[in-house]
This record gives structure tokens, C-alpha cells and sequence, in this order.
């Protein structure tokens, strides 16, 4: 048991070793040679210009999730996709194909509630409550 732990601790002695002498070989190996434009924030290859702090619009992040999400989807799906003949042979194809169909059911109602939302236009309209009419005798 103490041989077992002892091996684990091993492995992490040597991890950290080989991570912290990799580092400093390369500290002392490589040139030092700073100068403002290597030191400069890097973004795609752009100079910096402006504040950092701008109003960013976070629809980008609402876009790229649901992205994400369906790319997770072929993920999942691939898989089955590639057994599916082996399934039907050995008489599971029917659960299968229901499975995959309740799966992708709930993503496309996920993809319906953010179409019906509005989330999928890049330029959402922001729709204002009227202005209150001012009643006779009532000056507001």
C-alpha cells in the first residue's frame, strides 16, 4: 500500500521536475531581447489602438456557445452514426434510433427557443415601451 503511494508521489516529483527544468533550460537558452512592440498587448496580429475598456457586444459569446453546442452535437452523434449497422444486427437499432431522435429533439427545440428568442440575429431590435400620454387635467 505505502509502495503505492509512494510510486504516485513519484510521478509528480518527476513531473514537476521535468516541467521546472524545461522551463529554466529554456530561460537560460533563449535571447532576451525586449524592445515596445514585442511588449505590446498582441490581438490577431492588430496594434492595440484605443482604450481596453470598450462597450463589446456579447451577442459574439451568445453565437459562439450555441455553435458550440451543435458541434458538441456532431460529437455525440458521429459515433452512433458509425455503429448504427452493428446496432441493427444485433437487434438494438430501434432503441438506438429513438435515443438519437430524443437527443437531437431537444436540441432542435434548444435551436427553436433561441430562433424564436431573437438570439440569432447579429442585430437585435430593442424595442421601447410607448411614451405615456399626458390625460387632460393631468400635466405628466
Amino acid at each position: 500500500m505505502e509502495l503505492d503511494f509512494l510510486a504516485v508521489l513519484a510521478v509528480f516529483v518527476a513531473g514537476f521536475l521535468f516541467v521546472f527544468l524545461t522551463l529554466t533550460v529554456g530561460k537560460l537558452l533563449r535571447p532576451h531581447n525586449p524592445y515596445p512592440d514585442k511588449n505590446a498587448t498582441y490581438e490577431c496580429g492588430e496594434r492595440p489602438i484605443g482604450e481596453a475598456w470598450i462597450q463589446f457586444n456579447p451577442r459574439f459569446y451568445l453565437i459562439a456557445l450555441i455553435f458550440l453546442i451543435f458541434d458538441v452535437e456532431i460529437a455525440f452523434v458521429f459515433p452512433i452514426a458509425t455503429v448504427f449497422k452493428r446496432f441493427i444486427a444485433e437487434g438494438n437499432g430501434v432503441l438506438a434510433f429513438v435515443e438519437l431522435f430524443i437527443f437531437m429533439a431537444v436540441l432542435l427545440l434548444g435551436l427553436v427557443y433561441v430562433w424564436v428568442k431573437g438570439d440569432l440575429m447579429w442585430v437585435k431590435q430593442i424595442t421601447r415601451p410607448a411614451p405615456v400620454k399626458a390625460e387632460p387635467g393631468n400635466p405628466t
